[in-house]
């Protein structure tokens, strides 16, 4: 598929996009408090889409393991604002949550994505989309964030996830969810150890099966410090590394923090492959 429908915006996939994360938590795993309030957010959204952003990704829960559950009135309180300033700006929005409630306050706030570590499991959670238009990102998590990476263990982890996501898949569909709309993002860290990480690396491809856009997301993660033994602040040079493996295999959106070193790198690619 060439071409994500995320509300009235149509974006093309020749090109890998960049999808910058925006948190506005006190407690994410890599720059909990940096965002709290929705000025800080809103600037630090613009400057993320002035270093080459083409999606922004505002969370205001966070998922990193053990995180603890917020409130859906707090959530909402969180999100909303910044995802108000940000459409208002013209800018493409996702919401990064796993409530319904949550769902519907974003779009009615100007998002035109929906990005769900649940695959939109939660009831209600298929409702709140299917009518809006929105895209819907689909990502693969074993357990919950609270206990995901206490004792993960797969059969086989490619087969399993692209299991589970093809049944996500034709649950949407049958919700009326077109697959112009959807995206599928493994899950890269939730509820999965280094070497299933580096297993569904290595046979990302295997996604591809799936006949959809793949968005991965390793920026800063866990699995990076393990193989570089950098804290969670020096992993930038691991993470372009690492997302431009996988756009190799096929991954066509980059969930990132740091935008810039991102867009320089794909802009190597994008040349030497005459994209």
């Amino acid at each position: 598929m060439s071409v994500l429908h995320a509300g009235p915006h149509r974006l093309s996939l020749l090109k890998p996009l960049i999808m910058g994360i925006v948190n506005t938590t006190p407690d994410s795993f890599s720059d909990g408090g940096r965002c709290q309030d929705a000025r800080s957010a809103i600037q630090h959204a613009l400057q993320l889409r002035d270093e080459g952003a083409d999606i922004l990704d505002v969370g205001g829960e966070s998922t990193r393991p053990g995180a603890e559950r917020v409130p859906v009135n707090e959530e909402i309180s969180r999100v909303v604002p910044v995802i108000e300033g940000l459409a208002y700006q013209g800018c493409v929005v996702s919401v990064d949550t796993k409530k319904p409630e949550v769902m519907r306050a974003a779009l009615e706030a100007g998002a035109v994505m929906v990005n769900d570590v649940m695959a939109l499991q939660a009831p209600g959670a298929l409702e709140a989309v299917a009518k809006s238009g929105a895209a819907v990102c689909l990502m693969h998590m074993q357990g919950e964030p609270q206990t995901m990476q206490q004792a993960p263990v797969y059969g086989n982890v490619v087969d399993e996830v692209l299991q589970f996501l093809q049944g996500r898949v034709r649950a949407c569909e049958v919700a009326g969810i077109p697959r112009t709309r959807l995206l599928v993002d493994p899950g890269f860290g939730f509820g999965k150890t280094l070497q299933h990480n580096l297993a569904l690396l290595r046979h990302l491809e295997r996604l591809l099966e799936l006949d959809l856009p793949l968005l991965v997301g390793m920026s800063r993660k866990s699995m990076l410090g393990q193989l570089t033994g950098r804290e969670i602040d020096q992993r930038e040079f691991a993470g372009v590394a690492a997302h431009l493996m996988a756009v190799v295999r096929g991954a066509r959106v980059l969930r990132v923090h740091q935008v810039a070193a991102m867009r320089d790198a794909l802009a190597i690619w994008n040349a030497v492959e005459g994209t």
